[in-house]
């Protein structure tokens, strides 16, 4: 197992460079193996969820070309394989997607139930609701999606809790699918917009990303295109928290300020100098935090792919925060590791009280099942004194690029043990 080794009380300096996103990523990526031609997605980031979807397509049938870190080229048109590998998809949430694209290309999927995070009961029904909706068969069983469709054919689809995911799906199906499909309570993320540029430029009929009624004008088909990935918005947030627990002053570069407009203002609540520009932020922290209530909420409320980093903020500020979470109900699995650190939290259900303390110490931890939760032992590792030692890197890698790299390039003091 993986690990790094963080010497602690470092403060974080310079030029940040933000990856491409890696939620918009995968959902483009798949959208680009709808077309039988070529399509070339460039600031693809270089992390482990990335590269196992890619290996999904590959095992689906399409064409996935690699050139340099950044930069693929995917070509559907060998797509024939209508059944997901079951010991791939479950490493990844995003991988259900390919639901959308197999049957909207096959007219047949078998897919399993997605992995990724556990971070609580994140079920498929409000998926299975909608490709029913287009008009397809579908039932599960013995841990599968079996769904068909000779073709599927636009209608009416309301979007349970604005789920990403669902919204993702529904585009991706009915970009090919007979007529128009007009998604109610859509998902209105920056990742949704993305998706929808690059759907566009491949051909795809698709309006009101962005807010929450999307329209979808099925084509015949869909043709190839270059789209280049947005900037991560929740890399963004984690390194102006890195920047606030380290009391340090870092440039962001490669960013869109207007993304991360609600985690801006509640850092600046919190005592952070933050100063946009047209593709930057500059972010100082003070020398401690003041404590900041949150609530999770779906975009443009604040993301709960912030909350666990807002933790560790709030382990550091002086008074008290309350963080309540209504996204995911297990997000709160970091919460014993980061008490091995000397944080003063108490979870009940939804809600978690976090008392502020003026040091942290390094300790022994290990990774929760959760990309965000994760990364937020390197932000209190970076803060506290003395040693940390992480284990289970692996979940890390999954959602941020060589992020120990990136960071010991601006002041921090991180190691790997074990191979990325």
């Amino acid at each position: 197992m993986s690990k790094f080794v963080i010497e602690g009380r470092t403060r974080l300096s310079g030029e940040y460079y933000l990856s491409g996103s890696k939620n918009s990523s995968l959902s483009t990526m798949v959208a680009a193996a709808l077309s039988s031609e070529p399509v070339v997605l460039d600031n693809i980031p270089a992390n482990t969820d990335v590269l196992t979807l890619a290996r999904i397509l590959q095992d689906l049938g399409a064409e996935v070309r690699r050139s340099g870190d950044h930069t693929y080229e995917i070509n559907g048109r060998g797509i024939s394989v209508p059944v997901a590998p079951y010991d791939l998809v479950r490493r990844l949430r995003g991988s259900f997607y390919v639901m959308g694209l197999l049957l909207a290309k096959l007219g047949r999927a078998e897919v399993p139930f997605p992995g990724g995070d556990a971070i609580g009961a994140r079920g498929i029904d409000f998926h299975l609701q909608g490709f029913r909706a287009l008009g397809a068969e579908v039932h599960v069983e013995h841990g599968y999606v079996k769904a068909t469709a000779e073709r599927l054919k636009g209608a009416n689809i309301y979007v349970g809790r604005s789920s990403v995911g669902v919204t993702v799906n529904m585009m991706l199906a009915a970009c090919l699918a007979e007529g128009v499909t007009t998604l109610e309570n859509a998902a209105r993320e920056p990742e949704i917009v993305d998706l929808a540029i690059c759907l566009n430029t491949m051909g795809a009929n698709v309006r009101g990303a962005g807010t929450s009624t999307i329209k979808i004008e099925g084509v015949p088909e869909l043709g190839g295109g270059v789209h280049e990935i947005i900037p991560d918005r929740i890399e963004a947030g984690t390194i102006m928290a890195a920047t606030l627990v380290t009391a340090g002053e870092v440039v962001i570069e490669n960013c869109v300020p207007e993304h991360v407009r609600t985690p801006i203002l509640k850092l600046q609540e919190a005592g952070a100098q933050i100063e946009e520009s047209q593709n930057r932020l500059f972010v100082a922290g003070p020398k401690r935090p003041k404590a900041v209530s949150i609530e999770t909420m779906p975009y443009p409320g604040f993301p709960t792919d912030l909350q666990p980093q807002m933790a560790v903020i709030a382990a550091l500020a002086s008074g008290v925060t309350a963080i309540r979470e209504t996204i995911f109900e297990s997000r709160f699995g970091y919460a014993d590791e980061l008490r091995r650190m000397g944080v003063n939290i108490d979870v009940d259900r939804d809600v978690a009280i976090i008392r502020g303390t003026a040091k942290l110490t390094g300790a022994p931890v290990e990774t929760p099942r959760d990309i965000r939760g994760a990364v937020a032992l390197v932000l209190a590792g970076m803060a506290a004194d003395g040693v940390t030692e992480i284990y289970g890197i692996e979940q890390i890698d999954r959602g941020y690029e060589r992020i120990e790299e990136k960071l010991n390039q601006i002041g921090a003091r991180i190691s790997r043990v074990g191979e990325w």
